[in-house]
């Protein structure tokens, strides 16, 4: 049975516990928690180059690293974490992807001046609402939209980095924006009637 014809969209993660967990508990469900949405947009920049799988492996020692992700403490490190984080086992130890973290946990410290919250700044190119899309198949799965693009073009012009708009699809997907689980799929958002 294809995946088409069973309107499962975990073909990608079936093979290892971690992706499947990753696909059935967190992929496509709203996140509104500014710890979590930070540590998502994290891992999404991380992953750029890199395998989903690669980071979901590697998760538990980035946030171990990241100090669980609070913004406050990650947006305060200097040139010495930096250093002691790219001698750091278990993550991905790339220069500009570990500046990018610390980078964006300033920039999030800074847009919260116009906003309460990265979540309320994060939900509001949607109004606080979670756009279902009605996706047949893995092969029309977008990897980018104008959504994507809005978000990003504006992250980009208040200091985000590693924000480009298929990074940022990524995130929607991650954070629950978009639902795009396969029509069918168990995991898929039901409409609230």
């Amino acid at each position: 049975m294809s995946i088409q014809d069973s309107g499962n969209c975990s073909s990608w993660a079936e093979a290892d516990p971690l992706m499947l967990e990753y696909h059935d508990k967190r992929w496509c469900k709203p996140c509104h928690d500014d710890t979590e949405l930070f540590a998502m947009l994290t891992l999404e920049g991380m992953q750029a180059g890199l395998s989903w799988s690669t980071i979901i492996h590697k998760e538990a020692a980035i946030r171990r690293a990241f100090d669980d992700f609070d913004i406050d403490r990650v947006a305060a490190y200097d040139a010495a974490k930096v250093e002691e984080l790219m001698r750091t086992e278990g993550i991905v130890r790339n220069r500009l992807k570990i500046q990018s973290v610390i980078k964006n946990a300033r920039a999030i410290r800074k847009l919260e001046d116009g906003y309460e919250s990265f979540d309320e700044y994060i939900w509001h190119f949607t109004d606080g609402k979670q756009i279902i899309h009605h996706i047949k198949s893995l092969e029309d799965m977008p990897a980018r939209s104008e959504l994507s693009e809005t978000v990003s073009k504006d992250m980009k012009k208040r200091g985000f980095s590693f924000v480009g708009p298929v990074i940022i699809y990524s995130y929607l997907q991650g954070i629950g924006v978009y639902d795009d689980h396969l029509d069918g799929c168990p995991c898929k958002s039901r409409p609230v009637v």
